[in-house]
């Protein structure tokens, strides 16, 4: 297989499975139970619509399951962070230092949340069948498309 088209493959599963954690982040402002059962269907319905047998099944959902935890995490650490900074206004003086360290800390954290993903976006790659990947590829650039406001006709 070109390597261009399993790049692009991985980029697209590599998306959709960072999609799945950045909503788990965003809606986590709500309810993480709630949150987390959104995305479960969200992966099921996916997982249906290429067929995906009972052992790709239990495996994706474990991929889901460690970005979603992961991205809880996340959301947690932003939240410290925000208070740390904030709590710096009642200081007499800011040590700049402790500033920067804190954000290198929740930077670090997202770099490697975002590598989770990568690695679990390849995972999926090795786990699904050529097939699925293409009916995969095709369900979510249809969809990645019409959130961007794109009709495949304008795309270049």
């Amino acid at each position: 297989m070109n390597r261009a088209i399993i790049v692009g493959i991985a980029a697209v599963a590599c998306a959709s499975l960072a999609g799945v954690a950045i909503a788990a982040n965003r809606m986590a402002n709500r309810d993480p139970n709630r949150a987390y059962q959104h995305i479960t269907s969200k992966v099921d319905k996916l997982m249906n619509e290429i067929n995906a047998t009972d052992a790709q099944r239990a495996q994706i959902n474990q991929l889901k399951d460690k970005l979603f935890q992961e991205g809880m995490s996340l959301r947690q650490n932003r939240q410290s962070l925000r208070q740390q900074l904030f709590a710096n206004w009642d200081a007499a003086q800011v040590n700049a230092s402790d500033v920067h360290a804190q954000v290198d800390k929740q930077v670090d954290a997202w770099r490697a949340f975002a590598h989770d993903a990568a690695d679990a976006s390849i995972q999926l790659h090795d786990l699904l069948t050529p097939d699925q990947r293409t009916q995969l590829k095709q369900i979510l650039s249809k969809r990645f498309d019409h959130a961007q406001g794109m009709q495949p006709s304008q795309q270049q």
